[in-house]
């Protein structure tokens, strides 16, 4: 199965169990060989407050999704993360922890989408507009939508399979630049920039309490999985929401690098007991968990997330 392939967790205001178990797993194994007995899947959600049954159906569903793969039957049997997800994971968590580090490399180039449907075509209108926002494109004016880059080779293959087949339907892929980029009527208008500041100020405020106690060394390990696994829970959203605009179209006071701050401070601390934690609860069921259980920090090197732990 490739990564393309894979069903991945939707993500929701609250964590579902399937969802939960995906970003455990993502972050704290090492290896598509660590062999996860379900009973030690079960201890871990109990963490969570998900019971035997919920763990047990996010095992069933995660494993349709193509996430994991299970090895052996009856009542115990044993579960792997595919090559697939294992690489997905990997690749997010370079993206969530360095999101935000560093302004984005900025040519001025937006890649834009124009479209015409027939008036019949309403449930067609509604998979391109899915389809658009899924690629982070925002809607600028009705039926032309924008996306800052270069890079419209994903936009031109969804748009050929979704108004290909629809007889009547016409579409445009164009770049272009802004002579008054950062106008009133320039891209950022297309974007809810109030909103998602809203946003990065309620993650902070959220999570400054933690980050106050985090700062003062009070966060013993069995408090650490949790609050550890809430704030990245809540920070991989922004990536897929956030167009990462250049400066010169933010508002003045953008407030992610105070939401980011809170997350790394967090996130980094915690990850020592995070993993202890782990261990502590799974080895009953899975006695060689440590040396497959790690954690990861954020980098100085952008391109590569720094696990910590035994690596396989």
């Amino acid at each position: 199965m490739s990564a393309d392939d894979l069903r991945l967790p939707r993500s929701q205001a609250g964590s579902s169990p399937q969802h939960l178990l995906a970003t455990v797993l993502g972050e704290y194994l090492n290896s598509t060989e660590a062999g996860l007995p379900s009973p030690a899947v079960i201890a871990i959600l109990a963490e969570f407050g998900v019971s035997e049954a919920g763990a047990r159906s996010a095992l069933s569903r995660l494993t349709r999704r193509g996430l994991l793969a299970m090895r052996g039957r009856g009542r115990s049997p044993v579960y792997h993360v595919t090559a697939s997800a294992f690489a997905h994971h990997r690749w997010h968590m370079q993206r969530f922890l360095n999101f935000g580090a560093h302004p984005p490399r900025w040519t001025g180039d937006w890649v834009t989408v124009s479209y015409s449907i027939p008036s019949a075509g309403q449930a067609t209108r509604h998979a391109v507009r899915k389809s658009l926002a899924g690629l982070r494109f925002a809607g600028l004016y009705d039926s032309v939508w924008i996306r800052p880059g270069s890079d419209a080779g994903p936009v031109r293959a969804v748009l050929r399979e979704l108004l290909g087949p629809v007889p009547g339907a016409r579409w445009s892929v164009m770049h272009a630049r802004f002579d008054e980029e950062a106008g009133p009527h320039g891209p950022a208008a297309a974007y809810d920039l109030a909103g998602l500041a809203g946003a990065y100020t309620g993650f902070a405020e959220r999570f400054a309490a933690l980050r106050a106690e985090v700062r003062a060394g009070t966060v013993d390990a069995a408090r650490a999985l949790v609050a550890r696994t809430s704030v990245m829970d809540a920070w991989r959203r922004f990536p897929e929401v956030d167009p990462d605009l250049p400066a010169h179209l933010l508002p003045p006071s953008w407030p992610r690098p105070r939401a980011r701050a809170t997350f790394l401070d967090i996130h980094a601390a915690l990850g020592s007991p995070a993993r202890a934690r782990l261990i502590e609860v799974t080895t009953p069921y899975w006695p060689a968990a440590a040396d497959w259980i790690i954690f990861f920090a954020a980098s100085t090197d952008p391109a590569n997330p720094a696990p910590v732990g035994p690596q396989h």
